[in-house]
C-alpha cells in the first residue's frame, strides 16, 4: 500500500462525494434523508420565501434581508441582513408549521400535526468588525387563536448582551385559558425565569465565524411543571430550564411557529451585517453536520501522510479507526459506536489514508 500523493487525495475525496462543506446539498431530499425532520431551509431555492411549503410572512426590510449568493457557508446561498446606522427592524422569517388556529400560517408544512416539543437549529455569522449586541435572534411560540393570540413564548434573545439567554414566558391562567390576546400582549405575560449562555456569541472576537445555534422547546404535560427550554452552541450546551409550566393545562394547539428575527431595541451603532443559514426544524435532535455519509476535511489534512480528522452525523466525530480502501478502490471507514451520533457526541481519528 502507498500514501496518496497530495494532488491524488484531494480528487479521491471529490470522486468519493466527500465535501469541504459537511452540510453541502443538507436540505435535498431532507424528507427522505431525516424523516424526523419538520422543516429544512438552506435557502438554495429560487422559490419565493413565502409559499406552499415554506414561510407564511417574510419582512425583507426593503431588500436589506435577502436570500444572497456568496454569504451562506461555502460561499452558498444565504440570507443576509443589513442594519442601516439607528435602525432598529432589519426584516424577519416567521415560519408556521403544524396544527394551527390561522389559515394565514398555514403553508402545508405538517398541519394535522400537534407539536409537544420541537429541535431548531440555524448557522449564524455576524461580519468582521462587528459592533454591538441585537436583542432578538428567535422564538418559538403556541399560536393559539387566528388574531395570533399566543399560549407561551420560547425567547432565545440578548437583552442587551453578548451572550444569548433563554427568557420563555406563559400566557394561561389558572384555569387553562389563554390570556395573552393578540400577538406579544405584554400586560398578560408571565416571565418565568431567564437563563444565560457563557458565550459571547456578539463579541467582536466572533465577527466572521459561523456559529452553530441550536434550541429545544418541550411544553409541560397537562398540570405538570416539566417543561423544557434549552440552547446549544456549537454542539455545547450553553443553558437550560427544567421543571418549566409553560401552558398549565392548556392543550388545543401545541407549538406551531418559529420566527428567526432581527430586530435592536436601541438600533445597530453602524451599518454592518448578519448572515443566517441551513435553518432546520426537527422532532429530534439536530446538531451540526447532516448525514452520516459527509466527512469535513481542511485542505491541510489532504497531504501526504498527513492525518486525517473527519466529522460525521450529528456533531459527532468518527470513531478511531483505519481509514483505507477496498479492493474495488471504495473508501472504508469503521461504523460508529452506538453513541457516536448522540447530541453534541466527539470521537476523534487520525490515521494516513491508504490506496491499494
Amino acid at each position: 500500500m502507498r500514501l496518496l500523493s497530495p494532488v491524488t487525495m484531494p480528487l479521491m475525496l471529490f470522486m468519493c462525494g466527500f465535501s469541504l462543506d459537511s452540510l453541502a446539498g443538507e436540505c435535498k431530499d431532507w424528507r427522505t434523508r431525516n424523516p424526523a425532520w419538520i422543516f429544512c431551509d438552506d435557502f438554495e431555492s429560487s422559490a419565493a420565501l413565502v409559499g406552499p411549503g415554506r414561510y407564511f410572512e417574510v419582512d425583507n426590510n426593503k431588500g436589506d434581508f435577502a436570500a444572497i449568493v456568496g454569504v451562506g457557508r461555502g460561499d452558498s446561498r444565504g440570507m443576509r441582513v443589513i442594519w442601516q446606522p439607528g435602525e432598529v427592524e432589519a426584516g424577519n422569517l416567521k415560519l408556521g408549521f403544524g396544527k394551527n388556529p390561522s389559515s394565514y400560517m398555514n403553508r402545508g408544512v405538517f398541519p394535522d400535526e400537534t407539536f409537544r416539543e420541537i429541535h431548531y437549529r440555524v448557522f449564524v455569522r455576524m461580519e468582521k468588525g462587528w459592533q454591538g449586541a441585537p436583542y432578538k435572534l428567535s422564538r418559538a411560540t403556541v399560536i393559539s387563536g387566528s388574531d395570533w393570540s399566543q399560549a407561551m413564548i420560547a425567547h432565545l434573545w440578548t437583552g442587551n448582551q453578548e451572550n444569548l439567554m433563554l427568557d420563555p414566558v406563559r400566557c394561561v391562567d389558572g384555569n387553562n385559558n389563554v390570556k395573552c390576546k393578540g400577538y406579544n400582549n405584554f400586560a398578560n405575560m408571565e416571565w418565568i425565569g431567564q437563563a444565560k449562555g457563557a458565550s459571547r456569541i456578539f463579541s467582536p472576537d466572533s465577527g466572521g465565524k459561523w456559529m452553530c445555534i441550536e434550541s429545544y422547546v418541550r411544553l409541560n404535560s397537562p398540570g405538570k411543571s416539566d417543561g423544557v427550554t434549552a440552547f446549544w452552541v456549537n454542539g455545547k450546551l450553553e443553558a437550560k430550564r427544567e421543571g418549566v409550566d409553560f401552558v398549565r393545562g392548556y392543550t388545543s394547539y401545541g407549538l406551531n411557529a418559529i420566527f428567526l428575527e432581527n430586530h435592536w431595541n436601541s438600533g445597530s451603532p453602524k451599518r454592518q451585517e448578519r448572515y443566517f443559514d441551513h435553518f432546520v426544524v426537527s422532532r429530534q435532535p439536530i446538531g451540526c453536520n447532516d448525514s452520516p455519509d459527509v466527512v469535513s476535511l481542511s485542505p491541510a489534512q489532504a497531504t501526504r501522510g498527513g492525518a486525517l480528522s473527519g466529522s460525521i452525523g450529528w456533531g459527532g466525530r468518527v470513531p478511531e479507526g483505519s481509514l483505507g480502501f477496498d479492493a474495488t478502490g471504495r473508501m472504508q471507514f469503521p461504523p460508529l459506536a452506538p453513541n457516536a451520533a448522540s447530541h453534541g457526541a466527539r470521537k476523534s481519528l487520525s490515521t494516513p489514508i491508504f490506496s491499494r
